[in-house]
């Protein structure tokens, strides 16, 4: 079979997998300051902005399930190229549109190709090197995804204030070619993971049709009514679609992603966890950057965030020194309150001041980058390693969907609850907080409930040689319903 000429060279495979998640991760963040600026010179109105990026977000919440599916039934290299080359015609296509439909067509490939790259690119950077390569593992995920995400709004701020949008759409078409090319290099033929099973159809169906229409919904909230039944029915129907794929999932009976298998103590947690603090976190940047755009210029504005560069970067190195032990349980705890900390801080005066939203942003990046990505671990340590693709994408899909699906339903709350924005604001970030103490408790509520008196250490080498899960997980509510089998394999 052919080969590149890097393949299996992990400095090669850990950049291509940064370059092709870098780009459509830091333009998500970056968009709100240049949204004004293309759409005005792409003659768009602000509502089919908002309604592009959310079909974005819906594209990369899809391509979650997309690429597990792909990857049962198709040469899983070869599909990673074919990945690549749309991402680059998306980026080419944002960066030289000419009329709404170029952008909005490029923008969707986008965030859609940026999913299916991770979900096929992350994995085997975990899973295929031996055991002393994933502490670099778990630094570059959570640098790449969170620090990428922390740098969006300098990187927009300083756009916006040159007045243009261009150079960053063509940077960052530059850095899906460089993914494109490392993939190329660093080529050696994968086998379809499962070729036998069926498709599942009706997965790829709710997956497709809930986040679409989730969404949609969310994303008309920018100019209508919370009530108005063109937007609340999207919302609540694709809401209720999702669900309905997880029920689906958890009862099929040969499911594509391992709902079953993940509904015990540990994971459910972890999944709780990162659901929480995505929503969270998301939301509150969101809103104090809507708070201080009238006040401030915009690049001064996304200089406020980047502590939250910093503490991404800082947590992603103590993660990398406890990700093998007992204290990975606490960190993530501990990641939840520097959130609530972050938070409150950015919530301490009517209306939002730069100083506590410079301090409040890098509380929140200690506190995103120590609950997200621990938490796909706690739930990945949860089944053997060979399955570890299912549940990224599990939890990228949850993750994905209150990220990006909350924050529009806040910044609603904001501009209309109150008496004032400032106010509305002020409730909003409440509701931030809310969500991240929620996360919280109910995690250690269900360890409690499960019967786990001391969290457990993960036997790492035993996991990744995909023989065994890295540690037991207790049956969820242990203690209530009796149980202690553990839950059948995917």
């Amino acid at each position: 079979m052919p080969r590149g000429p890097l393949a299996g060279r992990y400095p090669a495979v850990a950049a291509m997998v940064v370059f092709a998640l870098v780009p459509y991760l830091a333009l998500s963040a970056a968009l709100g300051p240049i949204t004004p600026i293309i759409a005005h010179e792409l003659g768009m109105s602000l509502q089919a902005m908002e309604i592009t990026s959310g079909m974005a977000n819906a594209g990369y919440a899809v391509g979650t399930v997309l690429a597990v599916q792909f990857a049962q039934h198709l040469p899983q290299r070869r599909m990673l190229i074919i990945y690549g080359t749309l991402l680059v015609i998306g980026s080419v296509l944002t960066a030289a549109a000419v009329d709404p439909a170029m952008f909005i067509v490029g923008h969707v490939l986008q965030g859609l190709c940026t999913s299916l790259l991770l979900i096929a690119a992350v994995p085997p950077l975990i899973i295929d090197y031996p055991t002393a390569r994933l502490r670099e593992t778990v630094v570059i995920l959570n640098v790449c995804i969170f620090g990428a995400v922390a740098l969006g709004p300098v990187v927009g701020g300083a756009q916006a204030s040159s007045h243009g949008w261009r150079p960053l759409f063509w940077i960052i078409a530059g850095i899906a070619v460089a993914a494109l090319v490392l993939s190329l290099l660093t080529f050696r033929y994968t086998p379809p993971a499962n070729p036998g099973t069926p498709i599942d159809y009706l997965a790829l169906a709710l997956a497709t049709l809930g986040c679409v229409a989730a969404f949609f919904g969310a994303s008309r909230l920018l100019t209508h009514r919370f009530l108005d039944a063109a937007t609340c029915g999207p919302l609540f129907g694709g809401l209720l679609l999702i669900i309905a794929l997880f029920v689906h999932e958890y009862t099929a009976k040969n499911p594509l992603l391992c709902v079953r298998s993940l509904v015990s103590t540990l994971p459910v947690a972890g999944i709780v966890a990162a659901m929480c603090a995505a929503a969270a976190s998301v939301s509150a940047i969101a809103l104090t950057q809507t708070s201080l755009a009238h006040r401030m210029a915009p690049l001064n504005l996304g200089l406020l965030y980047l502590p939250e560069f910093g503490g991404a970067v800082v947590t992603a190195v103590v993660f990398s020194m406890v990700f093998r032990t007992r204290k990975l349980h606490y960190f993530v705890l501990a990641g939840l309150v520097f959130l609530c900390a972050g938070i409150l801080v950015m919530n301490g005066a009517a209306p939002t001041t730069a100083p506590l939203t410079a301090v409040g942003s890098g509380l929140v990046g200690v506190g995103v980058g120590a609950s997200v990505v621990p938490a796909l671990f706690i739930a990945g340590f949860s089944l053997r390693s060979n399955n570890v693709q299912r549940v990224f994408a599990i939890i990228e899909l949850v993750r994905a969907v209150a990220a990006f699906m909350i924050a529009p339903i806040l910044l609603y709350v904001a501009a209309h609850v109150g008496s004032s924005a400032d106010e509305g604001t002020r409730t909003a970030l409440w509701v931030c907080f809310g969500l991240s103490v929620a996360g919280a408790v109910v995690a250690v509520a269900l360890y409690a409930l499960g019967g786990v008196r001391r969290p457990p250490t993960p036997s790492v080498d035993s996991w990744m040689s995909g023989e065994q899960p890295g540690w037991f997980s207790p049956p969820l509510l242990a203690r209530i319903t009796r149980k202690s089998r553990p839950q059948e394999p995917c």
